[in-house]
């Protein structure tokens, strides 16, 4: 029996025939990634916004509910485009064609032929879309719709909402019509090997690799790296390809690989390290750290970037921050605990950016965890011009504590990662970001959009400062824990 497929899992199956087989046969081993789940929310976001552009220029459309079934939306489908009277735009017009369904985001209707248009929430055409809009578009034909162009829109990073609801210009059009229609031959032949995988008895064999990560991030990856042992061979990070080829080769402990066989210095250090069972320490960065001083601030922020500005004089994935963290130690050791937090939702930045200046007072080096918070100081000065300059001699006094760590330590428990979420556990096991219900950034900004919808309720509002209060404070109650291991001040 022919597997009847969406484009999405065709998709799938030129990413990794194996991703697809598990998609269709073991769905509940599947573990979405938060930022995975972000990309979703942006692209629905700005899809519904792409209904309100075409709508203006084009008239109200007819929108196609997936709630009544996709057999529904062919059929309705089918009724609108046999009706020569109505020319309205259509939203998600659904086609069947040989076992494989589409769906099209828009689809304009004109007496020389259709324009179908898909929308994309990047800021850029990516080959992967070319591939993507040819499925599309042959499945549509086959079904016997007759375009005469198709289009992928895609935001561009440049627009700045001027407010009221004016988004014309945030997506911009780009004719894919001829690349398109080069790919057409390739279609059955996707199709045919997307089903054939589908409908396999066994899950494929296929090493894993860079395939697990690009065009998209697999939610199987977990299923099919090795995870039973304490230091699988994904720990040493870096080139997937190259790990996978490990993987097939017959590793999956890190420890096991022989040393010859891995040819990149950080490999090597990883692997010496771990298979010692003695964590690197360097007197140097200890040295760095005692040189820094006093008073110390330890900062973190925490931002929300919608694809869809939300505020005037932003542009799309803005990163706006809502919140911060810091840690401030004295000479005398004495530690202070400042913070700010928005979650009216209006623009947080120029409250979070005067709270920044009064928090860190005039003096002091102020330490961060990658070069994050800089850029997030240095975008906030452009914003506010009269902020500027102090601003600029905030930016002036950041310390970056990543490149000194990276460079002179490392800890078998932290798997290939310097990252504070490894980090901590090996230096602060008491400080547990699994201890809430905010694990990451993504949940932090989601919190944030929960907060500022009108049905979130007061008792969940306060729930969800809390919640943020305790996840921000964390990375710089853990920053502060690091300097202090970094100068030995606390037990290996």
């Amino acid at each position: 029996m022919t597997a009847r497929l969406s484009k999405s899992r065709v998709m799938a199956a030129l990413q990794c025939e194996r991703r697809l087989w598990l998609e269709v046969h073991q769905p509940g081993l599947a573990r979405v990634s938060a930022s995975t789940q972000a990309a979703f929310s942006q692209g629905h976001a700005v899809g519904e916004l792409a209904q309100e552009l075409y709508s203006a220029v084009h008239g109200a459309g007819h929108l196609l509910e997936y709630d009544g079934g996709l057999g529904a939306a062919v059929t309705r489908t089918a009724q609108l485009l046999a009706d020569p009277a109505d020319t309205r735009p259509i939203y998600e017009a659904t086609f069947q064609h040989q076992g494989i369904l589409v769906r099209l985001d828009v689809l304009l209707r004109y007496p020389a032929g259709a324009q179908a248009i898909e929308v994309k929430s990047s800021t850029s055409l990516k080959p992967e879309h070319l591939t993507d809009c040819a499925i599309q578009a042959w499945v549509a034909r086959g079904a016997g719709l007759e375009f005469r162009r198709m289009a992928l829109a895609h935001i561009d990073n440049q627009f700045v909402y001027q407010g009221n609801g004016d988004y014309r210009g945030l997506l911009v059009e780009q004719d894919v019509t001829r690349e398109v229609m080069a790919l057409q031959a390739r279609v059955p032949e996707w199709l045919a090997a997307a089903q054939a995988a589908a409908a396999g008895a066994r899950e494929p064999t296929v090493a894993p690799g860079k395939r697990c990560v690009t065009p998209y991030e697999c939610a199987f990856m977990q299923h099919c790296w090795p995870g039973e042992v304490a230091y699988p061979v994904q720990s040493l990070g870096g080139d997937r390809e190259l790990l996978g080829s490990l993987v097939t080769a017959g590793y999956r402990d890190l420890r096991e690989v022989p040393a010859e066989g891995l040819t990149r210095a950080d490999h090597q250090r990883i692997q010496a390290v771990t298979r010692s069972g003695v964590p690197q320490l360097d007197p140097a960065v200890g040295d760095f750290v005692r040189g820094l001083e006093f008073p110390r601030y330890f900062l973190d922020f925490e931002t929300i970037g919608p694809a869809v500005p939300l505020f005037p004089g932003t542009r799309p994935y803005e990163a706006l921050p809502f919140q911060f963290s810091c840690h401030l130690v004295a000479a005398d050791g004495r530690t202070e605990h400042r913070r700010f937090l928005d979650l009216s939702g209006a623009d947080p930045s120029r409250g979070c950016a005067e709270a920044l200046l009064a928090a860190l007072d005039e003096a002091g080096p102020v330490l961060v965890y990658t070069g994050y918070e800089q850029r997030v100081i240095a975008a906030l000065a452009v914003r506010f011009p009269d902020l500027s300059p102090r601003l600029g001699l905030v930016g002036a006094r950041v310390v970056d504590l990543h490149p000194v760590t990276r460079r002179h330590f490392y800890h078998p428990a932290m798997q290939g990662s310097w990252s504070l979420k490894r980090i901590l556990p090996v230096l602060a096991p008491d400080l547990s970001y699994g201890a809430g219900e905010l694990q990451d950034g993504n949940a932090a900004s989601a919190a944030w959009f929960e907060a500022r919808r009108p049905e979130t309720t007061a008792e969940r509002r306060a729930v969800l400062a809390a919640e943020l209060t305790r996840y921000c404070a964390l990375d710089t109650e853990g920053l502060l824990r690091l300097s202090r291991y970094l100068c030995a001040e606390a037990p290996a």
